[in-house]
């Protein structure tokens, strides 16, 4: 299979599955992703495949999502568990894997780690976890910030974020998941 012919083919199924705001969101994300891949030399097509489809499952039912992770044989940690809204990141790996056949593990990795980060990511998984954080339709408080972060380096974009992330998790008394944990860690221990 052809990726880059497949491409056209991703973002009539995310237009097809999606409310038109997180459609407009998802197209968003793969414009940011494609910017970039561009700038920090990563393949633009994987790019945009993974950022066209990181939201993929994000509005289904979450019986439904739970049916695709039993169905892709995958258990849960207790953070995720008890997170909603973590879940379609992990669906969205396997739908992609499962319905979509895409082999590629950078891509998959890119999609599964959107919500979380992840000590070791790979620069594909580090541009989908940023372009999600700075797509054009965003507009909270300090996203300029974020953006400006990110034209630094992406590791300076990640801790920013992380650090917007964590915080608000605390503040709202929700769990943080060890893997943002470790991603934060990570990128400050190697500043």
């Amino acid at each position: 299979m052809d990726m880059k012919n497949d491409i056209k083919e991703y973002y009539e199924l995310a237009k097809s599955r999606l409310s038109e705001r997180r459609y407009t969101h998802s197209v968003n994300v793969a414009k940011a992703a494609v910017k970039l891949a561009v700038k920090y030399g990563e393949d633009v097509v994987k790019a945009e495949t993974a950022g066209i489809l990181h939201d993929i499952t994000k509005e289904e039912k979450t019986e439904n999502q739970l049916q695709i992770l039993k169905s892709g044989g995958i258990i849960l940690d207790d953070v995720s568990k008890n997170s909603p809204s973590l879940l379609h990141a992990i669906t969205g790996m396997v739908y992609s894997r499962d319905a979509l056949s895409i082999k590629d593990e950078d891509i998959l990795n890119a999609i599964r780690y959107h919500t979380t980060g992840r000590a070791n990511m790979s620069l594909l998984e580090k541009i989908i976890f940023i372009a999600d954080f700075i797509s054009d339709e965003r507009d909270y408080d300090d996203v300029d910030v974020m953006r400006a972060e990110c034209e630094k380096s992406l590791e300076d974009g990640m801790v920013y974020g992380l650090g917007f992330v964590i915080p608000d998790l605390v503040a709202r008394k929700k769990a943080i998941h060890p893997d943002a944990l470790a991603a934060y860690n990570e990128l400050v221990l190697n500043k």
